[in-house]
């Protein structure tokens, strides 16, 4: 059984990481499923409990600049980029220390490490005295979590407890950079968006795969590339426009089905709706995503509908994740 602690229990989640446990806690973007990132065997479970292949590399969440230096060598670039954005979601992908497990970076030289901006993960850092390796607290390839109850629908029993500190506010994972390239690479799009990055520190690029990446690759280049990622059960459409919805509508009379239904859009009375926000919004669309894929789940539908957002601003993390859920292969 998952013990479910509260803030005010924090020296408990601490100890068991510690110790070589598993802890999920919530950071600003989603919730993550912490191990101690220095302990082989610790980090080791975060794989055996998401039914993560190792392939997959896990980024590092530190809580101050001397954890860092355990992790990675700096470079001019990131130290702009830190300056700016951390505490924040912003992922970089630095050169390794020796310290560094093989299985945190799939055997690659780069590490991704961040430092959260959610108080309570930074908090359970300090306590824990250990740099935090943490992907989203989910199964491997199923829609991230953004509550402590989204943690437990996923990992009850599978790991040692969750950290409840209530919904996050981000709502999708972190921006991960390249900063080592030029111009920078972003492999995955965030709420750190490439205009901000450009601001200040110089272009970026948008990572594209020449092929799509292999079901079983030696290794991925960076977290947040993999080819099927993020997906309800229920099968995912997306649509282009409003008029488009209703077609969809039309087209699967015959499916139970779910939308998240921008605010001011209509829908169908047999439809299931999750009212998502406004489509000007591209914050508020962020933060509720995850958590409106699962409640549609979760309310038995067959098929979700979902626009897509433009490729602008935070609309660019939304498309990745939404692009990555509705692939069925």
């Amino acid at each position: 059984m998952t013990l479910r602690l509260q803030p005010s229990e924090i020296e408990q989640a601490a100890k068991i990481l510690r110790e070589g446990g598993t802890v999920a806690f919530p950071t600003e973007t989603v919730y993550g499923l912490g191990a101690n990132a220095l302990d082989e065997a610790a980090v080791a479970k975060i794989f055996a409990a998401k039914g993560r292949p190792s392939w997959d590399p896990l980024i590092v969440h530190v809580s101050d600049q001397a954890m860092l230096a355990k992790l990675a060598f700096s470079i001019t670039q990131a130290e702009k980029l830190i300056q700016n954005f951390w505490p924040g979601p912003l992922t970089l992908l630095l050169p390794r220390t020796p310290e560094v497990p093989d299985a945190i970076t799939a055997g690659r030289p780069l590490v991704g490490v961040r430092m959260p901006s959610h108080p309570l993960a930074l908090a359970l850092i300090r306590a824990a005295g250990v740099p935090i390796a943490a992907p989203s607290a989910n199964r491997f390839g199923h829609t991230s979590p953004t509550t402590a109850d989204h943690v437990l629908e996923d990992l009850d029993g599978r790991i040692d407890a969750v950290l409840d500190g209530g919904p996050t506010t981000v709502g999708v994972e972190s921006t991960v950079l390249d900063p080592n390239q030029n111009p920078m690479l972003i492999y995955r799009p965030g709420a750190i968006t490439p205009a901000m990055i450009e601001q200040v520190a110089g272009p970026v690029r948008i990572f594209q795969p020449i092929a799509a990446p292999q079901e079983n690759p030696a290794s991925l280049p960076s977290p947040g590339v993999g080819i099927r990622h993020y997906a309800p059960r229920a099968k995912l459409i997306l649509v282009a426009s409003e008029n488009e919805l209703h077609q969809q509508e039309e087209r699967n009379v015959e499916e139970k089905i779910g939308i998240l239904l921008p605010q001011g859009w209509t829908a169908r009375p047999s439809t299931e709706v999750f009212p998502w926000a406004s489509w000007n919004d591209g914050e508020a669309l962020a933060q509720r995503l995850f958590a409106g894929l699962r409640e549609l789940d979760n309310r038995g539908v067959t098929i979700i509908l979902c626009p897509l957002p433009e490729a602008s601003g935070v609309g660019l993390a939304i498309r990745d994740r939404l692009e990555k859920a509705a692939r069925t292969k």
